[in-house]
Order: structure tokens, then C-alpha cells, then sequence
């Protein structure tokens, strides 16, 4: 996984800092992680909400860099993939929102248990979908790096 690491091009490192960069602001933006004026949060952001920001847009943007083409792949060649680490990422992108969010500002979260729900049955679960997020994504980071190197499949 690391060798696979080292032989990323510049470009690719590039698109994972860009990427990162996106994931954070999809993320920290709307749960007011990052502070701006458009969103708000009624309740504090918590102290490992920052963290786990963080991790998730390094992880998100790697696992968005495995799916850049390099040069070396011909044009008239498409790579099949295995989709299932693209909807594990895609999952643990949504349960980091969950996690880092603010529990009576999340509209679902609301419908599904009211205010007093979300302060007393959603709230202290949220450091655990933020674990869960995190490893889902490695999980997918790591699937798509073991496999980055394996035979794929070549349709012409």
C-alpha cells in the first residue's frame, strides 16, 4: 500500500490536495466546522469535530486521487473498477457530516427523533459515526490502493 503511495506522480498528489481541500469545505462548511455566515449551528462545535475534519478530507481526497487516470493508461482503454470501496467512501463522507454536525440543526435527525432525541440519543453517538466514518474510509483508501497494481480488466 505504501510502495503504491511512493509512485503517485505530482499530479496525483495534487489532485488529492485539491480534493482534500473540496471534501473539507463540503463537509465543514454546511455543519459550520469551518465558521462562515451562510450556515450556523445552535450547539458548539465539539473539540474532535476539528480532527475528525481533518482526517476526513485527507482520507477523501486520497480516495478521490485512486481514481484519476494516469498517462500511462491508454485513451481508448476503460479501467472496471470495483465499485464497492467507491460507495463505502461515499458513506463515510456522509457519516463524518452526520458526526461533525450540529445534532438539532440536522433536519433529519430532527424529523427522526425530535429535539430532545437528538440531544439525548444522537448527540452521544456522534464521536462513534465519526470513527465509523474514518475507518470506512481507510477501508477504501486501502482497497484502492492494494488494488492499484492488480490485472484490470481492459475493454476496448
Amino acid at each position: 500500500m505504501l510502495d503504491e503511495l511512493q509512485r503517485w506522480s505530482p499530479r496525483r498528489w495534487a489532485v488529492a490536495a485539491v480534493a482534500s481541500l473540496v471534501v473539507a469545505l463540503l463537509v465543514g462548511l454546511p455543519t459550520d466546522v469551518i465558521p462562515n455566515p451562510v450556515f450556523g449551528r445552535s450547539i458548539a462545535v465539539t473539540w474532535w469535530s476539528y480532527p475528525v475534519l481533518v482526517v476526513t478530507a485527507v482520507l477523501g481526497g486520497m480516495l478521490v486521487a485512486t481514481y484519476m487516470r494516469e498517462p500511462s493508461v491508454g485513451a481508448d482503454e476503460t479501467l472496471v473498477d470495483d465499485e464497492r470501496p467507491t460507495r463505502k467512501g461515499g458513506v463515510a463522507g456522509l457519516l463524518s457530516f452526520f458526526a461533525v454536525g450540529c445534532p438539532v440543526c440536522n433536519k433529519l435527525v430532527i424529523v427522526a427523533l425530535g429535539t430532545v432525541g437528538a440531544r439525548r440519543w444522537f448527540e452521544p453517538i456522534q464521536p462513534l459515526l465519526a470513527v465509523l466514518s474514518i475507518w470506512l474510509m481507510a477501508w477504501a483508501l486501502r482497497a484502492r490502493l492494494r488494488n492499484a497494481t492488480a490485472c484490470a480488466v481492459r475493454i476496448r
